[in-house]
């Protein structure tokens, strides 16, 4: 059977890894565990993709590597901007690049890792985390979630993007998140959206929808 291949644009290190373990986890809470395929990640640093042409040309690059049907997800940290502003005006940007595709964008505020602090609980005790961790109010309100969750840790450890943020994507808790960060609600949904395109497009894909 055909997998949905989802080809991603991200800007940090860890989100490499990181996007394809949260597009699964996804595809699983949707009863598709083991459909998605992301053959392609590309890496580009946010102050490049935000220059007029370069989004466009990176999407174009993702599109090719497709080679074939699928879809695009680009998953940006938002940082000081609104993602209710910018993201419509990035989103359309990507959509008029390749038009033919199935592409969303999503805007994590501020960065990806307030994700895991809405979802801290879930994160007791794991990857050098406190076993009492509870998240902190407004999680999407912090500048600087990477040195919250360095904060937590014991002295001399600290968050490394490259090491933690694949891992603590595997085992976070989707629905805490989803409560406490609007940008990840959005980003749950916004990537569903995208696998029902991609498996219209899939030759061979028999889905069952949530």
């Amino acid at each position: 059977m055909s997998p949905l291949r989802i080809a991603a644009i991200v800007e940090g290190d860890g989100e490499v890894e990181a996007v394809a373990v949260l597009l699964r986890r996804r595809a699983e809470v949707a009863g598709w565990a083991g459909r998605v395929s992301v053959p392609t990640v590309i890496r580009q640093p946010a102050s490049k993709l935000l220059q007029r042409g370069e989004l466009e040309r990176t999407v174009e690059l993702a599109a090719r590597k497709l080679g074939g049907p699928g879809g695009i997800l680009v998953l940006l940290d938002s940082d000081d901007a609104c993602p209710a502003i910018q993201g419509p005006e990035l989103l359309a940007r990507v959509r008029l690049a390749r038009p033919d595709l199935p592409t969303t964008l999503v805007l994590a505020h501020r960065e990806y890792e307030a994700w895991f602090l809405g979802a801290a609980a879930s994160l007791a005790g794991k990857r050098n985390l406190p076993i009492g961790l509870q998240p902190p109010s407004a999680p999407e309100t912090i500048r600087g979630c990477k040195e919250w969750l360095s904060d937590q840790m014991p002295r001399g450890a600290a968050y490394d993007e490259s090491d933690d943020q694949s891992a603590l994507t595997a085992i976070f808790d989707l629905n805490a998140a989803k409560s406490a960060c609007p940008s990840f609600d959005k980003c749950h949904r916004e990537v569903m959206t995208l696998l029902k395109r991609v498996a219209a497009i899939t030759p061979g894909f028999l889905p069952q929808f949530p």
